[in-house]
Order: C-alpha cells, then sequence, then structure tokens
C-alpha cells in the first residue's frame, strides 16, 4: 500500500456523470477523487472503464452530469486544456522519435527550450527509469520500456490528474513487477492518478482507493479494505477474490451470543455472529481463516465440516484446495502442511473455521 497520504480535498469530481452510446450507457457517475490518490477503477471487460476515462479526458461528451477540476467546470472544455492526461494501452508513441524526443515533445509545445528542457526529460526518465533509453526509438523498446516512455510523455505536460487504461496487460510478470514501481515512484511524486483494471490485485497492491464498476454504474467504492473486506453485493465480492462465497438461508441460533445459523443446504450450516433480521443474504469465510486437520480438532471454532479434497493446486502463497464439503470450500495452505498430510485429492479431511472469521452479506 502507498505510504502517501493525500490531502483531503477533492481535486477531481464526477457529478451525475452519464455516456450514452446506443449499445451501452454509463449512468449517473458520483464520485470525488483527492489530491494525491491512487484511484482503481475495477471491472470487468466491457463495464465503462475505459468509457469513464475518456469522458474525463474529454474524449467524449457526456449526455448530462458535471466534471470539475479544482473545482472548475471542464466538462465542456478541450482536451488540451483540461489538465488531464490519458495513457492509453497502445501508447500511441510517434515512431519517428527517439524517447528522448517522444518525451520532450508536450515540453516543446509549452515554449521549453535549452537547458530547461534537457534537465526536465532527465527528471522525468529517471522517475520511469529509462534515461538508458533515451536514444532509442518505439519500434526498438519491449512493451514495458515503449509504457514508461508514453507515461513519460504524458507526464511532461504536467496534467494534474494521470489516467492509465490497464497500465500492466499484456506486460509478463517481472515487467509488471518493474512498472509497478515505476508507478509506485509517480504516485510517491504528488501526482493523482486513475488507473482502469480488471485485475483486483493491482487495486490491492498500488491503490489507496478502490471503486467497482457493474453494467456502467459504479457500485461501490471506498478504500481496499472496506471495498474488498465488506463487499455491498455478489458481484463485488466475486470481483474481490473471495471464492467461499455461499447463498444461504439465515435462523438465530443463540440470541445470547449473537450467533446465527446459515443454512446453505439441507448438508451444511455456517454459523456466524451478526446481527438479527436477515433472511435470505450470503455467507463468506475467508480462506485463510480455515484450518485443515485429518481429524476433528478440539477449539472454540464452531463451524466443523468433513468433506474430501477434489483438487490441489499451486497458488501464489503455497497450496490451494478444493473441498467438497457438500458445497465446495476453497482453502489455502502452505507446501509443508500440504506434503506433511499428504493433502491428495481423495482424501477425507475435517475444516474448522470460527464464527467471528465468517462474514455475512444481505443479499
Amino acid at each position: 500500500m502507498n505510504s502517501s497520504t493525500p490531502i483531503e480535498h477533492p481535486v477531481l469530481q464526477m457529478q451525475n456523470l452519464s455516456v450514452r452510446f446506443r449499445s451501452f450507457a454509463l449512468e449517473d457517475i458520483s464520485l470525488d477523487v483527492r489530491q494525491g490518490d491512487y484511484l482503481a477503477l475495477l471491472g470487468v471487460s466491457g463495464a465503462g472503464k475505459t468509457v469513464l476515462l475518456e469522458a474525463l479526458a474529454g474524449l467524449v461528451k457526456p449526455a448530462q452530469g458535471r466534471i470539475l477540476l479544482n473545482g472548475k467546470d471542464i466538462t465542456r472544455d478541450k482536451v488540451q486544456g483540461r489538465g488531464i492526461g490519458l495513457v492509453y494501452q497502445d501508447l500511441s508513441l510517434f515512431p519517428h522519435l527517439t524517447a528522448y524526443k517522444n518525451i520532450a515533445y508536450p515540453m516543446r509545445r509549452r515554449a521549453f527550450t535549452g537547458n530547461e528542457l534537457h534537465a526536465r526529460v532527465d527528471e522525468l526518465a529517471r522517475l520511469v527509469e529509462v534515461t538508458h533509453l533515451l536514444d532509442r526509438f518505439p519500434g526498438t523498446l519491449s512493451g514495458g520500456e515503449a509504457q514508461r516512455v508514453a507515461l513519460a510523455r504524458t507526464l511532461a505536460a504536467d496534467p494534474q490528474v494521470l489516467l492509465l487504461d490497464e497500465p500492466l496487460s499484456n506486460l509478463d510478470v517481472k515487467l509488471k513487477g518493474e512498472l509497478r514501481s515505476v508507478l509506485r515512484n509517480i504516485h510517491r511524486s504528488g501526482k493523482t492518478i486513475i488507473h482502469v483494471t480488471h485485475d483486483f490485485m493491482e487495486a490491492a497492491t498500488l491503490a489507496n482507493m478502490v471503486a467497482v464498476v457493474e453494467n456502467g454504474r459504479l457500485i461501490q467504492h471506498g478504500n481496499p479494505e472496506e471495498v474488498f473486506r465488506h463487499p455491498r453485493n455478489e458481484f463485488v465480492a466475486r470481483f474481490s477474490g473471495i471464492k467461499n462465497l455461499f447463498p444461504c438461508r439465515v435462523e438465530e441460533y443463540s440470541a445470547d451470543q449473537g450467533l446465527h445459523a446459515a443454512y446453505v443446504n439441507d448438508m451444511v450450516s455456517i454459523y456466524y455472529i451478526g446481527r438479527d433480521g436477515h433472511k435470505h443474504g450470503y455467507v463468506m469465510v475467508p480462506q485463510e481463516d480455515i484450518i485443515v486437520s485429518e481429524n476433528p480438532v478440539e477449539s472454540s471454532a464452531i463451524n466443523q465440516l468433513q468433506g474430501v479434497i477434489r483438487e490441489a493446486y499451486l497458488s501464489g502463497s503455497g497450496m490451494e484446495l478444493v473441498v467438497d464439503t457438500g458445497v465446495p470450500f476453497v482453502v489455502a495452505v502452505s507446501r509443508q502442511s500440504q506434503e506433511k498430510m499428504k493433502l491428495q485429492p481423495g482424501k477425507e479431511v475435517w475444516l474448522s473455521f470460527k464464527a467471528a472469521a465468517v462474514r455475512f452479506m444481505d443479499s
């Protein structure tokens, strides 16, 4: 997570913003972006994320609503005068100009010359780590190198807000890691960023604010902890990477303890602590809060389920198991635990987790 602390006033405001095409509409988007925020705009392909960036940049005209930049209405302003920079996936570097001249191009239009221009190009090249590439032409650059040159060229116009359209897509793991580091450096330099992505891990590792768009509507926004730990609907929950999400019927189990029973089906009930009044909804069980054992364990965990391992596969943190208990649970275990207990498909195991680990979401 970024260590910079945003200032508490909006640099960019979207007020009831709508963009309409024949087959798609972006409807009633209201969102504030503070000075110094790194906002991740999350959603599946076709959700409307790029359309929103294009509206902010002035490339498409809203059907209604307003865009304010530092309190000034820029809704109808021309692209060049908005103070907003957009970096597309296709980059659009000038192929006949070196990396140096690509970066310098916006500054020449702003009357930078001589030592002042050279110093600024050098500063931006160091920020995005392309100093060694300045004499190269775009056709000789890798995808990650070209992406960094495009970032520097957009920053050369000194935009108040930087818009990034899927900047890490089509890059291998190594290049993604390098570019994430560059984006953090840009953010630490004080730049306000809006980053479109469909990868919730990008949002979790880069952004201090997240907004989720579904079918042209803003579904939820807040800091990553609020959005990913407390999703408002099934779409956000599944998009946030929550794998153990089950529709259920609810009954009170113990009023004294605040316990409720969530009946997932005739075989599986899950106990959680929560408020009364809900009859139907979803229960969510974080996979890292589930303990796997070969026999029932004696603990304070009220949820104890027996099942059979159906799948076992490598994950970034170790292994993931799919355990059929009557519903499929995804469980995270270490490689050491997997090897020690011989956790392979076909083996019977017990799952245990505390009621306090379970979260309920009203349908």
